[in-house]
């Protein structure tokens, strides 16, 4: 007979300065002023589709179904290589906003960021500008960095510059079809949340099922990275 599920019990809510509480772990965290600044007061926000050639690239990265997307459109100044214009709009939480947000402003501010200083830009960057973030929360700091550099891709591709497209360093988990760990980390931010569904995208391990252990693990590892 199987055991039966354990239930979670709730933990005492702790008193004080916590704006946010863990029911159940009993973790609490206080949002910085900024965040909730960039929260309420979003920068680049772009609510409307944009019109045929009003920027030079689009990216879009998650889904809905599973929790925070993203889409980024960028403009550059192709004389001088540099971010003229970041615009965004997200479906997540405040501090999805408030991410995008001050990463926007990162690179637009001071005229623009040259392309390859604005590839730079880590996650950590954009949480030390924001003073922090609450560890569950920092997978929202990468859904910024992942739209810019989707949507740099593309505008790569757009305008002929085919060796500057960044391929990140991948690992072939099936080789009969070469599919990689990354393949199966876009998966899950596009919306697979299952093995199941994850090859219906992919097909991979269909034919292998030595691999199928390894490539669950995957989706759970990322599925937790992205969405906790």
């Amino acid at each position: 007979m199987a055991e039966p599920t354990k239930k979670l019990e709730k933990k005492p809510i702790p008193k004080g300065i916590y704006e946010v509480v863990n029911e159940y772990t009993g973790e609490g965290w206080v949002y910085s002023d900024i965040v909730k600044e960039h929260f309420f007061h979003p920068r680049n926000l772009l609510l409307e589709e944009p019109k045929d050639g009003d920027f030079d690239a689009v990216g879009e990265v998650g889904s809905p179904a599973c929790g925070d997307t993203m889409r980024m459109w960028a403009k550059v100044n192709q004389d001088e290589d540099r971010i003229q214009e970041l615009k965004w709009k997200t479906f997540g939480c405040g501090s999805a906003i408030a991410s995008t947000s001050m990463f926007s402003v990162m690179l637009t501010e001071n005229g623009g960021m040259k392309v390859d200083d604005a590839l730079k830009i880590k996650p950590q960057h954009v949480m030390d500008r924001l003073s922090g973030l609450p560890n569950r929360k920092i997978h929202c700091s990468v859904l910024a960095d992942k739209a810019f550099r989707k949507t740099m891709n593309n505008y790569f591709h757009a305008s002929g510059q085919h060796d500057r497209v960044i391929v990140e360093n991948s690992r072939v988990i099936d080789p009969k079809l070469n599919i990689t760990d990354k393949d199966i980390e876009e998966a899950v931010l596009e919306g697979a949340q299952t093995l199941e569904e994850v090859q219906k995208k992919l097909k991979v391990a269909v034919g292998s099922p030595e691999i199928v252990t390894e490539v669950d693990q995957l989706i759970r590892f990322y599925k937790e990275k992205y969405y906790g």
